[in-house]
């Protein structure tokens, strides 16, 4: 028998030599060392091993003998670390499912630091090569770099500092739950059964082996009532057992007969004539959902090619015929090209998860969900239950980015497995689960034609975009583009091409950054053969004024004022510059409500809203605060329960937006009845009146729903109303199916990139970034920049790296790891500018809109424009890999 310490305490070691360390340390209640990768590439599980970082989750439990092992919730037990200190106050972290993992390697670090360069300040250079193991999706890396630097340079060496983010605390020191980290008693392991074919009828399915397997409680059928799988990765069954081991076991011994049916991968074969079909007429219903709305309109469909879909289009004929002219007179000013983009992965760090028990008629599930209430509602319906006999909860969410929108199977086998175990059942995708069957940002072909009149105004524009969605449909890509620089003609036109491929789902800005990846590039080439500014052309075409100020405002850059042409370089390194603009529609939510009480003489605020990251937290607190002129860590902010006054689904940045508004009217509310009960007024000259009045309260309540907007500024209308007709009946629908309202506005957001190109090896590294935002006051200033420099990352990701690789004919997902599937690390961020433009938006209860999907759009085609500043060739598909950089250079060289 071996043992070790761990956090100073004994610690008993197993014998089995399969074990892992990471199991024992979470197995024994430390769950703030997280299982991520599983494969060493992530640091999410790292812990100190005799004062060295390592990674839990690859090394045998039996290495940590007799040796000192100290995890997250030991690194400055006696006191918070410099670090941990740091990292709270630069809100270096955002979901906080990876923090554990960069605390404890950055407190080596900066312990070794101190010891040996006393307080000097470590270079961005010598803290991303320390940090270089460690991922995290939301980007929070801008301010991991200044909680480190400082950290090292002696700041936090005093006092624990006010932290802007409410949670940091919890999430710095491994103390946050999440949904992964909920243990019942008797808990047990679920884990699902899924197909190894493209396409096939099941048969024949006997779940008997598996249940006869010792320590195996529960095993459910999952397939359809068609018994169809579509894609790799299907479910069919699922199991309940004493521990994960035991479960996989179980489902090895199911036994079924695949009957294989013909199965086509990819965009380009299923746009085949001869391609097998997805979805035969009837079973058209089955299809998954790209979108964050309900289904879309009905549509035609050809074999697998669901479409056209062209509502937003604005005088189409006459656009066809200006462009069919233009092509026969070979206008110069004629601007075509075709676009492809690739497959974006979530890659959320805490995968999709549900905890689910029974405890007597009321069903609780812990879920890691973008949408707690909704998701109440929806399981309620789906097994006949009241909806207080349902709760969900979701106390911390590690990431999401609209993979976690709605009911997923994971929560649906955790269920089914507790109702039949009659025992809490856990049911947690593993890390190949996430990157393939998780839902992805749908690839995308898109052919666009732009043609500016004589006089120097847009003319027409065309746009057609075929989505990859899988085993999906109601991608919306082209469309978008009617929403801006507007046009006298404009056909825009969106197609689904169903593949035997796992469905897709809304991903930041769903459909967005596609559209804005061509039409961005093609303004650029539009003002290199008319001889503007990028910049100018944009302001002479966008009449938007929250744009009209950020292209200002980008103008009067440095970068942008002194960039060289490609022309004036020489060498194997060249720089350019580039801009891009995007937008996102200003959504909230009907019927969101946030009650406000005072309970023992303190200030409670109640929601039933999740926080994925984004700080909803905070801003709530912080517009309480303000009001009552406390600090925002006075407020109790209740949240993550269903249980608690409807809330908003964190999607389509509409959470803000949702939430203040009531917030403020329930403030109204709440001074008047403080003022009716209070038994004493303040003393006279009272520094802090509120303060004294609410702690001499008695216990009281009110509530608020969130109220219709006041009246927009003159030329300020939805958006939706810019696209006519078809506009204003889509918005209607959003709201009477999704209780979502596209508000009076748009939030805009104008980028400029500089970027180095390595012209030998392809390499392409973003230097600076520079991003303007209009998205109206900001509740949380910290983590609004914060929000701001990952949805930057995310779109330098898209741009460069990420791109899920399949099978052509298995339809197996090969880029199933995180070793296989690359996402930005911190070496990968770029000095960053964060302007924010906060007007706009006065029509508003509070004057804050979202953020999250707008800081994104525009990113990927600023850095190609950045690329064909530097090196004078135009590239048409992403990721921008090295050898399809190298190519563009020998073809321009050859030509």
């Amino acid at each position: 028998m071996t043992s070790t310490t761990i956090n100073g305490r004994p610690l008993v070691l197993p014998d089995d030599p399969d074990a892992l360390l990471i199991d024992v340390i979470r197995d024994g209640g430390l769950t703030g060392t997280k299982l991520v990768c599983g494969s060493g590439v992530c640091g999410a599980c790292t812990v100190l091993l005799d004062g060295t970082p390592v990674v839990s989750c690859l090394l045998p439990a039996q290495a940590a003998a007799d040796k000192s092992l100290t995890t997250i919730e030991g690194v400055g037990a006696a006191g918070l670390h410099p670090v941990q200190k740091a990292f709270m106050a630069h809100d270096a972290l955002q979901c906080g499912f990876c923090t554990p993992g960069f605390v404890v390697e950055a407190a080596a670090f900066h312990d070794s630091w101190r010891a040996t360069k006393g307080a000097a300040t470590p270079s961005r250079e010598e803290i991303a090569a320390a940090l270089s193991g460690h991922l995290c999706r939301c980007g929070a890396y801008e301010g991991i770099f200044r909680a480190v630097a400082e950290a090292c340079s002696g700041r936090f060496d005093g006092n624990e500092p006010i932290a802007p983010r409410l949670e940091a605390r919890d999430k710095v020191t491994g103390l946050a739950r999440y949904t992964v980290d909920v243990h019942h008693d008797g808990q047990l392991e679920g884990v699902i059964l899924r197909a190894h074919v493209a396409h096939a009828r099941i048969t024949g399915l006997d779940l008997a082996p598996a249940r006869a397997i010792a320590g195996v409680a529960a095993v459910v059928p999952l397939l359809d009532d068609d018994n169809m799988v579509r894609f790799v990765g299907a479910p069919i069954a699922a199991v309940a057992a004493k521990d994960r081991r035991t479960a996989l076991q179980a489902i090895a011994a199911i036994s079924f007969k695949p009957e294989p049916l013909p199965a086509v991968i990819g965009l380009d074969a299923a746009r085949r004539d001869d391609a097998p079909v997805v979805f035969e007429k009837k079973d058209r219903k089955r299809a998954g959902n790209v979108s964050e709305g309900a289904g879309g309109a009905p549509v035609s469909w050809k074999g697998n090619v669901r479409g056209p879909s062209a509502p937003f289009s604005q005088k189409a004929k006459r656009a066809k015929s200006w462009l069919d002219e233009a092509r026969q007179q070979r206008n110069p000013l004629l601007v075509e090209d075709t676009f492809r983009v690739s497959t974006q992965q979530h890659a959320s760090l805490e995968p999709h998860a549900a905890v689910a028990r029974f405890d007597g008629d009321q069903l609780i599930v812990h879920i890691s969900t973008q949408a707690i209430h909704e998701s109440m509602e929806k399981i309620a319906k789906r097994y006949g239950l009241p909806h207080d006999k349902v709760r969900v909860i979701a106390d911390h969410v590690g990431g999401g980015f609209g993979s976690k929108g709605s009911v997923g199977l994971e929560t649906i086998a955790a269920i089914e497995l507790a109702r039949a175990a009659k025992a809490p059942v856990r049911v947690a995708f593993d890390r190949e689960e996430e990157l393939s069957v998780a839902g992805y940002r749908p690839a995308a072909e898109l052919k666009l034609s732009l043609l500016p009149s004589a006089e120097g105004r847009l003319k027409a524009l065309s746009l057609t975009a075929h989505a990859d969605t899988g085993a999906a449909v109601n991608s919306l890509i082209a469309g978008l583009a009617r929403l801006i620089y507007p046009a006298e003609a404009k056909e825009l036109v969106d197609f689904d091409v169903l593949s035997n491929l796992p469905p897709g789902a809304p991903f930041r800005g769903p459909g967005g950054p596609p559209m804005s990846f061509a039409l961005e590039q093609a303004v650029d080439e539009a003002a290199l053969r008319m001889n503007v500014d990028p910049i100018h052309l944009r302001k002479l075409w966008d009449p938007d004024p929250n744009r009209q100020r950020l292209y200002d405002w980008a103008a009067g850059l440095d970068v942008w004022k002194n960039r060289k042409p490609a022309a004036a370089q020489t060498g194997r390194y060249r720089r350019g510059v580039g801009v891009a603009t995007g937008y996102w529609l200003y959504l909230w939510q009907t019927g969101s409500s946030v009650e406000l009480a005072i309970k023992g003489g303190r200030i409670v605020a109640s929601c039933a809203v999740q926080d994925i990251g984004t700080g909803t937290r905070s801003v709530i607190a912080n517009t309480v605060a303000k009001a009552f002129d406390l600090e925002p860590h006075d407020v109790d902010v209740r949240i993550g329960r269903s249980s608690l006054p409807s809330g908003p689904g964190s999607g389509g940045s509409r959470v803000t937006a949702s939430l203040v508004p009531p917030t403020l009217l329930a403030i109204d509310k709440l001074k008047a009845e403080i003022r009716r009960t209070a038994s004493r007024t303040p003393a006279p000259g009272s520094n802090a009146p509120w303060r004294e009045m609410i702690a001499a309260s008695p216990d009281i309540a009110v509530s608020a729903k969130r109220q219709e907007d006041g009246k927009p500024p003159p030329g300020v209308r939805p958006a939706l109303h810019e696209a006519g007709i078809m506009g204003r009946v889509f918005g209607w629908v959003l709201r009477l199916m999704n209780h979502m309202v596209v508000g009076a506005g748009v939030p805009s957001s104008v980028q400029v990139m500089e970027v180095e190109v390595d012209t030998w090896l392809g390499h392409v590294r973003v230097l600076n970034a520079y991003t303007g935002l209009a998205v109206g006051k900001l509740a949380a200033p910290a983590l609004a920049r914060s929000q701001a420099a990952g949805a930057v990352i995310q779109g330098i990701g898209y741009a460069l790296y990420e791109s899920r690789e399949a099978d052509p004919s298995s339809g197996h997902i090969l880029s199933g790891s995180m070793e296989d599937y690359r996402i930005p690390g911190i070496a990968d961020m770029p000095k960053l500018d964060v302007h924010f433009d906060e007007a706009g938006f006065e029509h508003v209860p509070g004057g804050s809109v979202g953020i999250g999907e707008v800081a994104t759009v525009p990113t990927s085609p600023a850095i190609a424009n950045a690329i064909r500043d530097a090196i004078g060739v135009r590239l048409t598909e992403i990721p921008f890999r090295p050898d399809r950089l190298v190519a563009a250079l020998k073809g321009r060289d050859a030509a």
